[in-house]
């Protein structure tokens, strides 16, 4: 890993199981307004595109993917990029184009011919943070979806995997570079609550400053019944995806990399065609079993992939900008590289295009659960 990359050193703290919420704060980077924490980035950003002469030099890090994957790709140009070793390392899914009024025998015909069952997890092909993703147990729960969903976009049903933890692997590697590397390792928690037999799921998401913030967003609507009273001690998972935006954590588990790991991703992104900078999205039993390199793909990310490692609460605010800032400078070095191998960037315009359409249709999905 090269050195700028490093993680913050920070206190140690202990582990909860894979998925499972640790007692994590939110963190003064969290509490910034979304805006307000951006501005650093941007301007960062604006100088590195003043000093290569690209202000959207980095979506040139992955030909082949629009816009290098700064913005408005879809998730099927990663799957169809991938040879026979990342295939199988990554969650069976299918496709389909959303025609309203459609039969839904039809999709689960799709489903029965890509050896699919109840319960799957659907997610539009363009997406972001988690929006439009929802756990699906049956077939009315399809018709719904796909009734919802905005006519004639594309969305998956993918292969619902039980595995506890959840993990996005960053990987970026210099043109020409013998390996790439894992320059970081989230660890995702499920917004969750732990029960004390006297309060409702309501009263207890009330009580938490985290899950009290992502229980306002209007992207999602949680499967939990909010009158439900959990026993004493007992864990309720709040949500399917673990997103802050509804009240997950996220935690810096760079420091649990292996060899094996780090080969691992290095193997898969070399299976992708030129793939360079990104963001892996799995899940996996055990962090023994992570380091061991034993995972599955669920969703695969591009040069737009934030550095959200940064963002767990043990970091002070500089922290977090070195670690963010170090990703930034290394995404345009890989740009740079490919622009004289003959990628040229996209335009201005046209990536303000890709954003403006993403961001319409993310209001149009339905609400993640």
């Amino acid at each position: 890993m090269p050195p700028e990359l490093a993680s913050a050193d920070g206190p140690e703290r202990a582990r909860s199981g894979p998925g499972d919420a640790p007692a994590l704060p939110v963190g003064r980077f969290e509490q910034l307004p979304k805006w307000l924490n951006l501005v650093p980035m941007v301007l960062q950003w604006a100088w590195l595109g003043l000093r290569h002469g690209s202000f959207t030099l980095p979506s040139s890090a992955n030909p082949g993917i629009t816009a290098g994957g700064l913005v408005g790709e879809g998730k099927l140009e990663y799957f169809r990029a991938m040879g026979p070793l990342a295939r199988a390392a990554t969650a069976d899914f299918v496709a389909a184009a959303n025609v309203h009024g459609r039969d839904v025998g039809v999709l689960l015909e799709l489903m029965r011919g890509a050896g699919l069952a109840f319960p799957v997890i659907a997610k539009p092909d363009l997406g972001w943070c988690g929006y439009g993703v929802r756990l699906l147990d049956d077939a009315a729960a399809l018709y719904d979806y796909q009734q919802r969903f905005p006519a004639g976009e594309t969305f998956l049903l993918q292969r619902y995997l039980p595995d506890p933890g959840e993990a996005g692997l960053f990987y970026m590697r210099e043109p020409g570079a013998a390996a790439g590397s894992l320059i970081g390792v989230l660890l995702r928690h499920y917004p969750s609550v732990v029960g004390n037999g006297v309060d409702t799921l309501a009263g207890l998401v009330a009580c938490d400053p985290r899950l009290r913030r992502g229980a306002l967003d209007a992207g999602h609507q949680s499967r939990c019944d909010g009158a439900h009273i959990p026993a004493r001690g007992e864990r309720v998972r709040l949500s399917t995806v673990a997103s802050t935006r509804v009240g997950g954590a996220y935690e810096d588990g760079t420091s649990l990399a292996t060899p094996a790991l780090r080969e691992r991703v290095d193997a898969i992104a070399r299976d992708m065609g030129v793939f360079l900078a990104g963001r892996f999205d799995v899940r996996y039993r055990d962090v023994a079993a992570l380091q061991r390199g034993e995972f599955t793909i669920m969703e695969v990310n591009g040069a737009g992939s934030e550095a959200v490692h940064a963002w767990d609460p043990k970091y002070s605010i500089r922290e977090v900008y070195r670690i963010v800032f170090a990703k930034q400078r290394l995404l345009f070095r890989i740009g740079a590289a490919n622009r004289r191998r003959g990628h040229r960037p996209i335009g201005v315009f046209a990536l303000g295009r890709l954003f403006l359409r993403q961001h319409a249709l993310l209001r149009r999905y339905p609400p993640s659960n």
